[in-house]
């Protein structure tokens, strides 16, 4: 059986598109563990499953590196959105996702003439049970020092819906990946805190409108970006009063986004806006069980673009750090 497939990255943050009208046909955990290897056309953070929907113009699965399923991506969810948009010739839709069903867009491009899109990030949750966490029996962690965790970050909790630990940082944590590698391997292992693991995200303000974001992803370990986390980043940035309410700008390894912050009186609108760019057209064929063979790899021109983008942002990034 052979299959058709997208390679893709939101951000730098790189997946495999693979859609399917049967949900059961095949074992998805197996299937992205083997495509995310990295001796294997240099790796990915994961499979992004298309499949039929009853609620919208599709359905979207996450799986992750390492064959778990995460309830939301945003920036997969872009680049979803491109090939859900472009395949039916439409500039929005709704996609169902784990736990909501997401409106999506075709966007303005936010850099050059990269293809960019927006996504609405929902459900948000800052009640500790959603993440799951548990900690000294509260009921959410806003802005708080954690001594457990260090003695010199602010963090808050909040599921959209993934689950996010954020914290607001000086410099030195930016530039010094150790403190944030420590206490996320701590998270993701065997702890009394985060039974499922936690996203963990250092965020530092650049100014008013702009914020940088490293993440140590749930089952992937630091990634270049991670679409949930920045947009959860620029929520809490907003709330704690680091950056303004409105448009904040994130800047990552991967590149830079545009995060949308809207209070509707303590409820929250999120949109994440950025790029949705194709690597490469592939075919897999599907050998037996467990096993596949790449057929053919046809690179496109769109990464060559991105690279503009990403010489800007290291730019600014290198004058603030």
């Amino acid at each position: 059986m052979t299959m058709q497939l997208h390679k893709v990255h939101g951000s730098g943050n790189t997946f495999y598109i693979l859609e399917t009208t049967d949900e059961k046909s095949m074992d998805w955990s197996q299937l992205s563990i083997w495509l995310c290897q990295k001796e294997n056309l240099g790796g990915a953070d994961g499979l992004l499953l298309v499949a039929p929907s009853k609620k919208g113009l599709a359905k979207m699965r996450v799986i992750n590196a390492d064959g778990s399923e995460a309830s939301m991506c945003g920036n997969g969810l872009r680049c979803v959105a491109r090939y859900i948009c472009e395949k039916n010739n439409v500039s929005e839709a709704l996609i169902e996702t784990m736990k909501a069903v997401l409106k999506v867009q075709k966007e303005a491009p936010i850099y050059a003439e990269i293809p960019t899109y927006s996504v609405e990030i929902a459900p948000i949750s800052f009640e500790l049970t959603s993440l799951p966490m548990s900690y000294k029996n509260k009921y959410e962690i806003r802005n708080e020092m954690i001594a457990e965790f260090a003695d010199d970050i602010t963090f808050t909790a909040v599921s959209v819906p993934n689950p996010h630990l954020i914290g607001i940082v000086q410099p030195d944590k930016i530039t010094n990946t150790l403190h944030q590698e420590r206490l996320s391997s701590m998270l993701n292992g065997q702890n009394d805190f985060c039974p499922d693991g936690v996203n963990v995200s250092y965020v530092y303000p650049m100014d008013a409108q702009t914020i940088y974001v490293r993440t140590y992803e749930r089952g992937v370990g630091f990634t270049n970006a991670c679409g949930t986390a920045m947009t959860a980043s620029a929520l809490v940035s907003s709330i704690v009063g680091v950056a303004q309410e409105g448009t904040v700008t994130v800047f990552n390894p991967g590149g830079f986004v545009q995060c949308h912050v809207k209070n509707n009186k303590g409820c929250f609108d999120l949109k994440l806006v950025g790029n949705a760019t194709f690597i490469a057209e592939l075919e897999l064929n599907y050998e037996k069980e467990n096993e596949w063979l790449w057929q053919s790899v046809k690179n496109t021109d769109e990464q060559k673009a991105y690279e503009s983008l990403i010489a800007y942002t290291e730019n600014k990034i290198a004058a603030i750090f």
